[in-house]
């Protein structure tokens, strides 16, 4: 019963969120090809062997396969799901180069490949305008409520009562805001201007860093600075305020995914707070568990996180593909097949090794490793 219990509250969930994002990942790269006259071969979720499909009237397989860590659409020309080139190419005729994906124009293979990552990032858009048309949006006014003795706002000489206008020349308009900012400068001091009895005033706060496990008993490091809002409400918008906001969050929340990244490269943060699809499935577990409005949220959040990952300039992925664009757009020629070759060689070096390093990451995370050492030891 515990492990039915299990496989419902987070295995069932966590194939919910990841099929709803290749799809709609896939769905961008397929919608362009089509609008393109490329023929698309297959539609599929998952790798590996097929579990069920179907073929539409334009000669696509749409099918689901056993393996639920992504998907692919594989375009007439193709030798398989990574796009590279079939050796079958230069023996076509002028009607299969009219539908193959390789004999497009330049910019219209850049246009397909980019549609991926792009319908993630307008999915995490259309996502977080429904919520704050039917939910709302979460709003704290950014006056501080309270300062923590001892701590880095009673340092700065910050006060009740204070209203924070600006952090580091950004705006504030929520106590969120405050709470993000903080969370993505650790170790740097911050110039806050706040408005104090009708006047402006500028302090520097320098947060404090601890670290700390999470309720999903992640070790993660944390900016604290030692203030308190109000009440949290949630403020719903009409739909065209909605989009415009769901577009400054998803903005947002993709730079603050692309700095925090950089800082776990530069060794401001902890490599363990990285996670692969084991983390992945209990988030969405205990996300699920919150109600529908904290699972599309998630949703969103995750959706934004994978149209990035799809833009890195690593071959095999999106970005790698865009790269190699590039190089042929200044060289007016693609790169010659022995170079895409190592190119992908090397990229799926790099995209295994990562999807190791996360996996490893849960798996330590969840205690499965000290469980394995001891019974060996």
């Amino acid at each position: 019963m515990e492990f039915l219990s299990t496989v419902w509250t987070h295995f069932l969930p966590f194939v919910v969120v990841l099929t709803a994002l290749v799809f709609v990942h896939e769905l961008g790269h397929y919608w362009v090809a089509r609008r393109n006259g490329v023929r698309v071969e297959v539609f599929s979720i998952g790798f590996g062997p097929e579990i069920f499909g179907w073929n539409d009237k334009h000669g696509t397989r749409w099918k689901f396969s056993w393996i639920p860590l992504g998907g692919y659409v594989k375009f007439f020309g193709d030798a398989d799901a990574a796009s590279t080139p079939g050796s079958e190419l230069p023996e076509m005729t002028e009607a299969e180069k009219a539908v193959s994906f390789h004999h497009k124009r330049l910019g219209q293979r850049a246009a397909i490949v980019a549609a991926g990552p792009i319908a993630n990032f307008l999915f995490a858009i259309v996502v977080f305008a429904i919520l704050y048309i039917f939910v709302g949006q979460p709003f704290t006014p950014p006056e501080i409520g309270g300062v923590v003795p001892g701590s880095a706002a009673e340092r700065a000489d910050l006060r009740a009562g204070d209203r924070v206008v600006s952090i580091d020349g950004a705006t504030i308009e929520r106590f969120e805001d405050i709470q993000r900012i903080v969370q993505l400068n650790l170790d740097r001091p911050l110039t806050m201007v706040v408005r104090r009895d009708g006047r402006d005033v500028t302090v520097t706060a320098a947060p404090t860093v601890t670290e700390e496990t999470d309720r999903l008993g992640n070790r993660v490091r944390l900016a604290r600075l030692g203030i308190r809002g109000g009440g949290m409400e949630f403020v719903q918008h009409g739909p065209g305020e909605a989009l415009v906001r769901a577009t400054q969050e998803t903005y947002i929340q993709s730079v603050a995914t692309l700095k925090a990244l950089g800082q776990i490269i530069v060794g401001h943060r902890s490599s363990d707070e990285l996670g692969g699809p084991i983390r992945i499935a209990q988030m969405s577990g205990e996300v699920a568990q919150g109600g529908v409005g904290s699972l599309l949220a998630f949703l969103a959040i995750l959706s934004i996180n994978l149209g990035l990952i799809n833009l890195f300039p690593v071959p095999l992925l999106d970005g790698g593909h865009l790269l190699f664009y590039a190089f042929e757009a200044i060289r007016g020629r693609p790169l010659g097949e022995r170079a895409q070759e190592y190119g992908f060689r090397v990229g799926m070096v790099l995209v295994f090794s990562l999807m190791i390093f996360a996996t490893w990451n849960d798996l330590v995370h969840l205690r499965v490793v000290q469980f394995l050492v001891g019974l060996v030891s």
